[in-house]
């Protein structure tokens, strides 16, 4: 979004303390000739500092744009709405959707840095990794020595040896090393907060695990937080320790790892555990989803998914619900979250 003047600040209260990036009424809408798409509806949420969060959900149910609605990097046409408040460790807290032009520029690298999907179509095929990070370096001011020296320190941490990583083109190094290349580089100027958008979607099973345990190490050696957003559930399970599930671009439920897995309280998320793949399980006890996630156009009134309940009543179809705590750590939208323990098994175990 441009021609916005800088925000004013907020002061911090003690409740507030522990709240990195505080999100009200987000929502993202896209005008089209067959009417508006709300591709974000209505989103609250608190990320704490230093915890991993994970955002979980079927293709299509808001995720990427969540991702992009954080930095205020939604593309034109899409018009973002409601309030983000990033609160750094140091200094005043900051609406990150009424910042200048230049202000956002300087957020979006130095304090919140986002890992994009696909780590080849991140990096120009005609400059080294070394001219990466150097133009990063040197479009924020930064001592590009001294920037050097934290990139070998990070390609290190990622298990990379740093000489041949920076002296590559992208092509010569594999999928797996352009992925944590570019995670170094989301770190190189030291953000408090990284978004990450599937940043594991094109790798194998074994690339994707190795590098969930190095982002839980690079949490605990920075003092990071992350925004985790992935389709793929067991995975985030591995590394999160809170989860927020989307469905029809709102949260449906957000909670403790522990807790959605254990005890999920909304229907859409037991649907989406059921559906998960396990190798220990049979066939048979799969449960697809039955139905498919409504067009962003046309999302049905009332809860957004009674059309795929099997608990659905006259109410969901008509009332949409509030959000609603089912424990000290656990929020669900569900008029009926209290009956989900007897109505619909859980059929399938995700291990942390």
């Amino acid at each position: 979004m441009s021609g916005r003047a800088d925000a004013a600040t907020v002061p911090k209260t003690d409740t507030e303390s522990e709240v990195v990036l505080s999100c009200r009424d987000l929502s993202v809408e896209f005008r089209m000739d067959r009417g508006t798409s709300r591709v974000l509806n209505g989103l609250d949420i608190d990320i704490e500092r230093n915890e991993i969060i994970g955002v979980v959900g079927e293709s299509g149910s808001g995720k990427s744009m969540f991702a992009s609605a954080l930095l205020d990097a939604v593309v034109e046409p899409g018009v973002t709405s409601g309030e983000i408040t990033y609160r750094p460790s140091e200094g005043e807290s900051v609406d990150v959707l009424d910042l200048s032009d230049d202000r956002l520029r300087q957020l979006r690298w130095e304090e919140i840095s986002m890992v994009f999907q696909g780590a080849l179509s991140s990096f120009n095929p005609t400059l080294k990794l070394r001219g990466h990070f150097v133009e990063t370096l040197e479009a924020h001011d930064y001592d590009v020595e001294a920037g050097l020296e934290r990139t070998r320190e990070l390609l290190s941490d990622l298990y990379l040896d740093p000489d041949r990583v920076l002296d590559s083109y992208p092509h010569e190094l594999s999928g797996g090393m352009k992925q944590r290349a570019l995670i170094a580089l989301s770190l190189v100027l030291e953000p408090e907060v990284l978004v990450m958008d599937e940043p594991t979607a094109a790798l194998d099973l074994l690339m994707q695990r190795s590098i969930v345990s190095l982002l839980s190490d690079l949490r605990d050696k920075y003092d990071l937080t992350m925004v985790f957003i992935t389709h793929d559930l067991p995975l985030v399970t591995k590394l999160a320790d809170r989860i927020g599930v989307l469905y029809a671009f709102e949260l449906a439920e957000v909670g403790s790892t522990e807790e959605i897995l254990s005890d999920p309280k909304h229907p859409y998320t037991r649907a989406l555990l059921n559906s998960t793949p396990d190798i220990d399980s049979p066939l048979e006890e799969m449960r697809p989803i039955e139905g498919a996630a409504p067009d962003p156009v046309n999302v049905p009134s009332g809860c957004p998914y009674h059309e795929r309940c099997p608990m659905a009543t006259e109410d969901c179809a008509t009332i949409k619900p509030d959000m609603e705590a089912a424990s000290a750590t656990h929020d669900v939208a569900c008029h009926h979250w209290e009956r989900v323990d007897d109505e619909i098994d859980l059929t399938t175990e995700v291990d942390r």
